[in-house]
């Protein structure tokens, strides 16, 4: 099922493949962006390392570079969007794969997927006789879990905040309605934003923003 959510962009929870063999999840897919610039933004903060320049993966400096021309051809393609972010998905858990599999050092990872969705890999690496690069890269990988545990617990404290001020929201309305009144309301018509919000103007409830909206056929 397809849902509307503003601007012209659409969601829709499909499934995708998982670095596991036969395994799948389910993920929120979002396209009909207005712009490349948009769906790179969108994708950008699910996906950190892409299109970013140089990052760090396992402690290695790794780039993950997609084409914008098939990112044109994506944001308005569910089928291809989902197939994109399967991918992107797949690529912290490949690089640990292939820092693992080394027989040496690993020095840099890239990932580039071109125009046409062909997706290329390629890795530079070294001996590493006195272990210089393997510190650095240790340094590295420190720095970003370290990273990764702080957005996490930034993350995990605004969601926090957010449930506090909810709290705070409804016994502050509690506290100024301390009568309980019933109400039924009903409205018929063809546009689900059009009805939803007139139910919440005629109950009293303000304006809502950011309603959902959903692609109605009569």
């Amino acid at each position: 099922m397809s849902m509307e959510i503003g601007s012209g962009v659409t969601s829709q929870i499909m499934e995708l493949k998982t670095s596991k063999p036969g395994v799948t999840r389910k993920e929120e897919i979002k396209t009909g962006f207005k712009s490349v610039d948009d769906y790179s933004r969108y994708l950008q903060e699910k996906y950190d390392y892409m299109n970013k320049g140089t990052v760090s993966m396992q402690g290695v400096l790794a780039t993950v570079t997609v084409s914008n021309a098939f990112l044109e051809k994506c944001k308005d393609d569910p089928q291809k969007a989902a197939w994109l972010e399967e991918n992107l998905a797949a690529i912290p858990n490949c690089a640990k794969m292939a820092v693992g599999a080394c027989l040496g050092t690993l020095t840099s990872l890239q990932y580039m997927c071109d125009e046409n969705g062909n997706l290329s890999v390629a890795i530079s690496g070294s001996s590493d006789p006195d272990g210089k690069i393997a510190k650095e890269n240790a340094k590295r990988k420190a720095a970003e879990e370290r990273a990764a545990k702080e957005k996490t617990e930034r993350k995990r404290a605004e969601k926090k905040a957010e449930r506090e001020r909810i709290k705070k929201h409804r016994a502050r309305m509690a506290e100024e309605d301390d009568t309980t009144e019933d109400f039924n309301i009903s409205i018929v018509g063809t546009d689900i934003r059009s009805i939803t919000a007139q139910l919440s103007e005629k109950a009293g409830f303000g304006a809502m923003n950011g309603i959902v909206g959903i692609d109605l056929k009569a």
